[in-house]
């Protein structure tokens, strides 16, 4: 194992496994040689950050395209299981989906406010606009050339083919034919464009058919939108099943049925994706819950940001669109095959397990294992020892889940408190929550109205529970509670006792199946005061409250990870070990950068956006940056400083928050410090594995290029870490 108590001699720099792989970024920004699409095999070339800044820090939007370039290798890498390739296609596609509808949102409103003062790397947002399109220009027709040129292609060759209509034969035809009357024209609205119809409402999202066709009786061109209906399968599948074609080509085939006696001349596929930003234009709203569900109605009918057509589209066609959507030039994307292949997410669903990875159920932690005649009684576990469950390779729901579930329907359980942000449809935990409630058991949840996305969700979870007699908190005013905790209060033989969840994940029982999160389950009566004092806060009023085994933000966070990372420079020979989400906040990094200059070794595992160069003499030569991308999203947050307290006294803390300003000073957040020797070992140990990844990790550089690192030990974090979770299982 990789010692974090002492640095890392095997860097990227200096092992020749690290060394970049064949191919490199040709003039035209493409990338050239085995990597790009050479053949089924070819090794990966490195990922170009698209950033040269003069500046110490990178564009936050282009390295997050940078990490999604990462996603979209992986639907290139020949080791991956083809149908799981399939599903990176997809995961790109709504990625960039979530990006435009916020992240390029904000910047086209700074636009408009005419708002020219740069970012921290030197760009104003029209500057960022223009390179973000250039940047998804090239990432999007990388993404069609692997669908055509190899997924499409191998998936054929495993007996799942992706058709076009040109490709089916008459009896095929005939068969869609039957369906299309059946199962679709019935729910197609043909949509007129004339003095007398004016253009349609284009919803977020919606596949849509530009149909241009001319009147016979009078010779005029006429011109209407058909929506694709998102209540269909959006691939139809032909005969056995193995074969597919896509519902807007089926569609497309029977215009005629729509508009019948017209002579048909073109019809091409569009998309449009709207602002989805969440900003409540009163803070101060009376009724918090209220302006929510009004924010919701109007998030609907947001301004246009970006409109997706097929490359065959006229330029006719083209100008109407953009003439009545008000957009500009630059936020037309021609797409030279398929548009959206988001929609192979349901290809990536088949029913296929030898075109998968081996299917992964997570163990359940041995000390929260059932025994021959009954579950194990988690309280009794927890009053003997601090529980670390790591998901997926814990199952949550024989963890988290089990945990509230003994909660709620245990009669010495006097009271269960927790913090919601996103959660499942089909939540177990909302069902234990309103059990516990019905059983008049004192049940507050803290539920984050403004959880983007998720809003309407939590606002149904938000009734349900008031409904069975929870106190509900909509959150706090100009804060959003990201925080992921949750305490019961029981009554035991000995007085009353705080048992306590504090996490890096959400309470979601699907998510944690694929989404890697570190939690510790504790009965410590230290963690137990604090975790009240910080619920009583967030339903109450409270100042200064005083922590030590927490920290909370943003009262607190900001200010204390300053503290410890000066305690590693006034050490002199200080280390940071930190694995997060993102690092973008610019004085945090200045004070990385500041700590790097006095000799303090450090490592970020990170996995999507970083705004900090690293390996730059003078800068950041001492900080290692990787990423870690792979069958699983690295989500979990640990920071670890060799000696926060005091010299050769270590401290490591997990919890919720990433290195960004948001999480610092405009979110509740909770680090819980991790005393517990075993517990310390494991939490470093999820550190120690990625750091030694040459599978999945790429390595950031100072210009802005991330390299993928493959090396012959063949360390693969995820299957590391399911080899050591079966192991745990067995002692």
């Amino acid at each position: 194992m990789v010692d974090v108590e002492a640095r890392t001699t095997e860097t990227a720099e200096t092992a020749t496994a690290d060394a970049p792989a064949a191919g490199h970024l040709g003039p035209d920004r493409r990338w050239r040689g085995p990597g790009a699409a050479g053949p089924e095999g070819g090794p990966l070339a490195p990922v170009d950050g698209w950033d040269r800044p003069t500046t110490p820090f990178f564009n936050r939007e282009l390295s997050w395209l940078a990490f999604n370039a990462r996603v979209l290798r992986l639907a290139a890498d020949p080791e991956v299981p083809l149908l799981e390739r399939v599903r990176f296609l997809a995961i790109f596609s709504n990625n960039l989906d979530e990006f435009f509808q916020v992240r390029v949102s904000g910047l086209d409103d700074r636009v408009a406010a005419g708002i020219t003062e740069p970012d921290h790397d030197g760009r104003t947002a029209a500057e960022q606009i223009e390179e973000i399109h250039r940047v998804v220009t090239l990432l999007c027709a990388e993404q069609q050339e692997l669908y055509d040129t190899r997924i499409r292609p191998a998936l054929a060759r495993a007996g799942v083919h992706l058709l076009a209509w040109n490709d089916l034969d008459d009896a095929d035809r005939a068969a869609m034919q039957e369906h299309f009357e059946q199962r679709v024209f019935p729910v197609l609205t043909p949509l007129a464009v004339d003095p007398g119809h004016p253009f349609p409402f284009i919803s977020d999202l919606s596949m849509n058919l530009a149909v241009m066709m001319r009147d016979p009786d009078d010779g005029s061109d006429r011109f209407a939108r058909v929506k694709v209906p998102n209540t269909l399968d959006r691939w139809v599948r032909i005969g056995d099943g193995t074969r597919f074609v896509a519902l807007e080509d089926v569609i497309a085939a029977h215009l005629d049925r729509l508009f019948p006696g017209m002579e048909l001349r073109e019809h091409h596929v569009f998309r449009v994706t709207r602002n989805a930003d969440f900003t409540l234009e009163d803070e101060e709203a009376e009724d918090l819950l209220a302006a929510v569900e009004m924010e919701l109605r109007r998030r609907r009918f947001q301004r246009v940001v970006r409109l997706e057509v097929a490359d065959a589209m006229s330029e006719a066609i083209i100008d109407m669109l953009r003439r009545e959507l008000d957009l500009d030039g630059e936020a037309v994307f021609r797409i030279p095959g398929p548009v959206d292949l988001g929609g192979l997410a349901a290809i990536a669903d088949l029913d296929r397990g030898d075109l998968r990875w081996p299917e992964w159920r997570g163990i359940t932690e041995p000390a929260l294992a059932p025994g021959e005649d009954e579950s194990a009684d988690f309280f009794r576990v927890l009053r003997s020892a601090d529980v670390l469950v790591h998901h997926p390779y814990s199952s949550f729901s024989r963890s988290v889940g089990e945990f509230i579930h003994q909660a709620s329907v245990d009669p010495a359980v006097l009271a269960i408190k927790l913090t919601l942000y996103r959660t499942a449809g089909d939540s177990p935990i909302i069902d234990a929550l309103v059990q516990a409630a019905e059983r008049k058991k004192q049940v507050a949840v803290l539920v984050e109205l403004k959880a983007r996305f998720d809003e309407a969700t939590n606002i149904g979870w938000a009734k349900r529970l008031e409904q069975a007699g929870a106190h509900v908190a909509y959150g706090l005013v100009g804060l959003k509670i990201h925080t992921k905790t949750a305490m019961i209060v029981r009554e035991d033989p000995d007085g009353i006792r705080r048992y306590c969840h504090i996490g890096t994940g959400n309470y979601n029982h699907r998510t944690a199946r694929v989404y890697e999160d570190l939690g510790i389950l504790t009965a410590d009566p230290e963690v137990g005061a604090e975790m009240a004092e910080m619920f009583n806060f967030l339903t109450g009023y409270g100042r200064n409250i005083s922590y030590r085994r927490l920290i909370v933000a943003p009262h607190q966070l900001r200010r204390r990870l300053v503290e410890l990372i000066d305690a590693e420079i006034a050490s002199g020979r200080g280390r940071i070990v930190m694995k997060m989400n993102s690092i973008v906040d610019p004085a945090m990094i200045k004070k990385l950068y500041e700590a790097s200059a006095a000799g303090v070794d450090i490592d970020l595992i990170v996995r999507g956006a970083c705004c900090l160069r690293p390996g730059v003499k003078g800068l950041s030569e001492r900080i290692r940056v990787r990423s870690v991308v792979g069958r699983y999203l690295e989500h979990s947050r640990l920071y670890h400083f060799a000696n926060g307290d005091g010299p050769g006294r270590p401290v490591t803390y997990i919890g919720s928050a990433d290195l960004m300003t948001r999480n610092l000073d405009w979110r509740v957040e909770v680090l819980v410090r991790v005393c517990d020797p075993a517990v310390v070992g494991r939490v470093l140990e999820v550190a120690e594995i990625a750091l030694a990844d040459d599978r999945l990790a790429w390595v950031l550089d100072g210009d802005g290029t991330w390299t993928r690192r493959r090396g012959p030990a063949g360390a693969d974090t995820h299957v590391r870490l399911q080899q050591i979770a079966l192991a745990r299982a067995r002692v």
